[in-house]
């Protein structure tokens, strides 16, 4: 059973007989997709730049940032000048040796990641609270009174 790849048709047919992996590897290369901006999370980059929901209501800013396996002390929520700032440095090392058969393995892991928001002036600095649960960080900015939205006012013509 032959394994089904992706081809584009970039690349010329070159004789796969001469040839068989140049002609494999330009397909596999050219196939990835490298001007397709559409991923947001990165991922195909090799990047861990977590995904972001915002949304906004009459009376608070609302970020979501999905970042699974975490534990709230691994962030850092700063907000300065009007620029919500959300970073995180987590650095891990595993040790394992066995006198016995003169092993000794170590590993060692990096991850950081940063993300900024320009927030509107509407916002309420002295009102904002952070919290981490099921693998996203919620951030709850609230606005300043002046910055809700009012309702539409009729107003009689005499």
């Amino acid at each position: 059973m032959e394994t089904l790849v992706k081809r584009n048709g970039l690349m010329p047919v070159m004789n796969a007989s001469l040839f068989p992996s140049v002609n494999t590897f330009f397909d596999d290369f050219i196939s990835r997709d490298l001007f397709d901006w559409t991923d947001k999370n990165f991922t195909a980059l090799g990047s861990n730049l977590p995904s972001v929901n915002l949304k906004e209501t009459d009376d608070k800013l609302q970020v979501e940032l999905a970042a699974p396996g975490m534990k709230k002390e691994d962030f850092k929520v700063e907000i300065d000048n009007n620029v919500l700032m959300i970073s995180s440095e987590k650095q891990e090392e595993k040790e394992e040796t066995r006198k016995k058969d003169n092993y000794v393995r170590k590993e060692f892991n990096y991850q950081s990641f940063f993300r900024s928001f320009t927030l509107p002036d509407s916002i309420d600095e002295s009102k904002i609270e952070a919290s981490y649960k099921d693998g996203i960080l919620h951030v709850d900015i609230a606005k300043k009174d002046n910055g809700k939205k009012k309702m539409l006012k009729k107003i009689a013509i005499k």
